[in-house]
């Protein structure tokens, strides 16, 4: 005789819970509700809970509740808040050298490197700034390259007190190239990249994107750049942008390293 009563019903199959996966950055997931699809670029606390920010290849973001409803490579996960990882003092500058740790920032020197823009400033200091700060080197904004002529004649280089001059767009003929060769000194080193500006020193891939645009002329470079990546016409936001993406040398193209590279040598050397 077949059995009856409930326990002879088959039972139903247990639901199993989604696996937790830590929100760490960078991690892309789809909210399963919406199908809005982004990288993970803040976990946030607020007072309702934990908030999960992703951010589409468009740079739209969007703030989901943390827990279950993401799907990780079309499987349901539930993020959770990521574990805070212990801090580790890292081995290596932005630059490439051998991080010092302990160790003070130098006494200023007397030697300089001057720089034409406060974008170029920003990204000597961004990749290389532990370096300057180890070796004394102050970096400092130029009022214009036309002005270099007068301002070193105000400054008086000296075997003890050297400038190194980075310049933008310093090809053969350019005017850069002739009052670079104008200033000419034991004490005194020009050295350029060849890009209109130092945004094109930073690696097209670093964002995204696969080359500069070209622009044409009589169009302002830096706007031209912004509407032709459809970004908004809005230059400062755009260096923000594109300074944030950069981590390491690695991030910047050869032309500028070496240059920054040889600047710094020549005004640190004995």
């Amino acid at each position: 005789m077949l059995p009856y009563g409930p326990s002879a019903l088959p039972s139903a199959p247990r639901k199993v819970p989604p696996p937790e996966v830590p929100a760490d950055l960078d991690l892309v997931v789809e909210d399963a509700v919406t199908g809005f699809c982004g990288a993970v670029v803040a976990v946030e606390k607020q007072p309702e809970g934990t908030v999960i920010v992703l951010e589409d290849r468009h740079g739209k973001r969007r703030s989901f509740p943390a827990g279950p409803g993401f799907l990780l490579e079309g499987k349901p996960v539930r993020l959770v808040r990521p574990v805070a990882a212990v801090p580790t003092r890292p081995t290596r500058t932005a630059s490439g050298s051998v991080a010092v740790h302990g160790q003070r920032a130098r006494v200023a020197r007397g030697s300089r490197i001057w720089v034409e823009g406060k974008h170029d400033a920003e990204l000597v200091e961004k990749v290389w700034g532990d370096d300057l700060r180890i070796e004394g080197v102050v970096v400092e904004m130029l009022d214009g390259v036309d002005e270099l002529p007068a301002q070193l004649a105000e400054f008086g280089p000296t075997a003890s007190s050297r400038v190194g001059v980075l310049v933008d767009h310093l090809v053969t003929g350019s005017k850069e190239s002739r009052i670079a060769a104008s200033v000419r000194s034991p004490h005194v080193l020009v050295l350029g990249h060849p890009y209109v500006d130092v945004w094109q020193a930073v690696r097209p891939s670093v964002l995204g994107i696969p080359a500069w645009p070209e622009v044409p002329r009589g169009v302002p470079w830096k706007e031209g750049v912004c509407a032709a990546l459809g970004w908004p016409v809005d230059p400062p936001a755009a260096w923000r942008r594109i300074l944030g993406a950069v981590r390491t040398y690695a991030d910047l193209e050869p032309s500028l390293l070496g240059r920054v590279e040889e600047l710094i040598d020549f005004v640190t050397a004995s």
